[in-house]
C-alpha cells in the first residue's frame, strides 16, 4: 500500500481483528478513524449477490458527484472492468481476502486522476456480507470534487493475505491489468504501405482486396 490512509485503515482493521480473520462489523466505531471517514465506505452483497454502497464517506461521494448509498459498486468502472471489479468485491467480503485495486478515475471533462482503493472483509455473522473500504487520490489535483469522476479504469490488483506480512503488504506483487489500446509499437510493426487510423481503442488498417 502507498497510501497513508490505506495504512492506517488497515492497521485499525488489524488491531480489531486480534489474530481473527476479520473483526466484526459492529466492532467499527467511526470515532476511532474519525481523520480517514470523508474517504471511507462500507460495500454490502445485496440479495442478487451484487456488491452495493452501504455507507459512503463525504469526500468520495462529492468525487462522484452523486450520493453513492444504494448505488452499485461496479457500476462506477469501465464496461470492461465491471466484471473483474464486481469478482475482486464479491472476493472480499469473505474473511481472509484483502484487495488492493489500484485505478485511474476519468471525470466529465476527460481530466484524470490516479487512486489507491483497499477492500477489507467484516464478519457481519449472519447479516448480509459487507466489507469495509477506502479510496484515497495520489494527488489532489484542483479540479477534484468539482469535475466529477465518472469512470474508472482498473491499473494493477493485489490480493493481500494479511496474516503474512500484515505491515506492509508486499507478498503478493501487484498484477498490472493490461490496457485493451495498442501500443504504438504494436501499430508500427503492422504490415507498411497499409494505412492506419485509430478510433477510441480500436486500431483501423486500411486495406482492400487487389484484383
Amino acid at each position: 500500500m502507498k497510501h497513508s490512509g490505506s495504512v492506517d485503515l488497515f492497521q485499525y482493521w488489524d488491531r480489531l481483528r486480534a489474530g481473527r480473520t476479520a473483526p466484526r462489523r459492529t466492532e467499527i466505531e467511526p470515532a476511532d478513524i474519525k481523520s480517514l471517514l470523508a474517504d471511507t465506505f462500507i460495500l454490502e452483497q445485496d440479495s442478487r449477490g451484487e456488491a452495493v454502497f452501504r455507507l459512503a464517506g463525504t469526500r468520495l461521494c462529492a468525487i462522484f458527484g452523486r450520493e453513492l448509498k444504494g448505488f452499485s459498486f461496479p457500476s462506477l468502472w469501465a464496461p470492461k472492468d465491471q466484471r473483474l471489479v464486481a469478482r475482486l468485491a464479491n472476493s472480499a467480503f469473505h474473511p481472509g481476502n484483502v484487495i488492493i485495486i489500484t485505478f485511474e478515475g476519468w471525470s466529465t471533462q476527460r481530466r484524470r486522476c490516479d487512486f489507491e482503493l483497499l477492500l477489507l472483509p467484516l464478519d457481519g455473522v449472519n447479516e448480509l456480507p459487507r466489507t469495509l473500504g477506502i479510496a484515497t487520490a495520489a494527488e489532489k489535483p484542483f479540479w477534484l470534487g468539482a469535475d466529477p469522476v465518472t469512470e474508472c479504469t482498473v491499473d494493477t490488483i493485489r490480493v493481500i493475505d494479511p496474516d503474512r506480512e500484515p505491515l506492509f503488504l508486499k507478498n503478493r506483487p501487484a498484477v498490472v491489468v493490461p490496457s485493451i489500446v495498442p501500443s504504438a509499437d504494436a501499430i508500427a510493426g503492422v504490415g507498411s504501405g497499409q494505412g492506419v487510423r485509430r478510433i477510441r481503442h480500436l486500431v483501423v488498417l486500411d486495406g482492400g482486396r487487389e484484383e
